[in-house]
């Protein structure tokens, strides 16, 4: 690929930064410059572009259309160029890094609370968690593993099965008392919460409970798990929330179970990784402890399921 005629990076910066602030005193403040260094840099730039980036308007700068257009472009690909240095900095003082995907209400709630375990049992073992909502190509992203959840299927990944979760009906003890719940079809006339990537979650529990009713599909919607519990919580709603996600909240009694009634749901929770790819001691060491993990996890909850 040719790149003679890419500007350097310091002449995407300068613009970036002088564009962000609509002001090259601003930018020159930012980057440890002069006013006259980053007016040079986008006069550079312009000339080398062959069009006008900005405006010069009395005592201040606008951009024109093109360098409305050139700056939406180019953020892009300096924020990735951010997080690509960020990231193989990370890789200092470590003798290996792991890099995975993770589904947010599942890190959050689930993966965090107990990372501080895995630091202890392998200390030279670093971690870059970011989120990724769906399925995505191994040999095209930066990651060694993923956490998914639905049916065992990633193209071109093994799929290890974790867990499945027990789905509850939940509610804060005031909402409950409030809207007078004592039945299941008490629940198809209140409020409820729904989460938006799993639409049929309370048309499949009103027809496990035998409940008939048109309104299976009404209430808030919410793109993420912690989301609903945090409205359930505050008295906005009954959630459909999976049990592993609201064990303090339980335990605490800031959300109570409505009903022994639970959706099994068919899916599970999945660590996957690349198929064909030789597994890096620092993937085998965090499979090992996950799926150790997820095992202790099971165990204790059924245990705790009443006979």
């Amino acid at each position: 690929m040719r790149r003679a005629f890419i500007p350097s990076a310091d002449t995407l910066i300068a613009f970036e930064c002088a564009a962000r602030h609509l002001s090259f005193t601003r930018a020159a403040e930012e980057l440890h410059l002069t006013q006259g260094a980053i007016s040079k840099q986008v006069r550079h730039l312009e000339t080398r572009l062959g069009v006008e980036l900005f405006r010069r308007v009395r005592q201040r700068i606008v951009l024109t259309d093109a360098g409305r257009i050139y700056l939406h472009d180019i953020r892009g690909a300096l924020e990735q160029m951010t997080l690509a240095t960020r990231q193989v900095m990370s890789y200092a003082g470590s003798a290996d890094v792991l890099n995975l995907a993770v589904l947010p209400t599942f890190g959050t709630r689930w993966l965090a609370p107990r990372l501080a375990e895995f630091g202890r049992r392998y200390p030279d073992a670093g971690l870059n968690l970011s989120v990724r909502l769906q399925p995505f190509d191994f040999d095209e992203q930066p990651f060694d593993g993923a956490i998914h959840h639905g049916d065992p299927v990633w193209a071109g990944a093994i799929a290890e099965r974790l867990f499945a979760e027990e789905v509850v009906p939940v509610a804060s003890r005031v909402f409950k008392e409030r809207h007078d719940i004592r039945a299941p079809q008490d629940l198809a006339r209140v409020p409820r919460l729904q989460l938006a990537t799993r639409p049929l979650a309370w048309r499949q529990w009103f027809d496990l409970a035998g409940v008939e009713t048109d309104t299976a599909f009404q209430g808030a919607r919410f793109e993420q798990f912690v989301m609903i519990s945090e409205a359930a919580i505050h008295h906005a709603g009954a959630a459909l929330m999976p049990k592993l996600f609201i064990e303090d909240e339980l335990a605490s009694g800031r959300l109570v179970r409505l009903f022994d009634l639970s959706l099994d749901q068919q899916t599970a929770y999945y660590f996957v990784y690349p198929e064909g790819r030789t597994m890096r001691p620092v993937v085998s060491a965090f499979r090992k402890w996950l799926t150790e993990e997820a095992e202790t996890a099971r165990v204790t909850r059924e245990t705790m399921l009443p006979e």
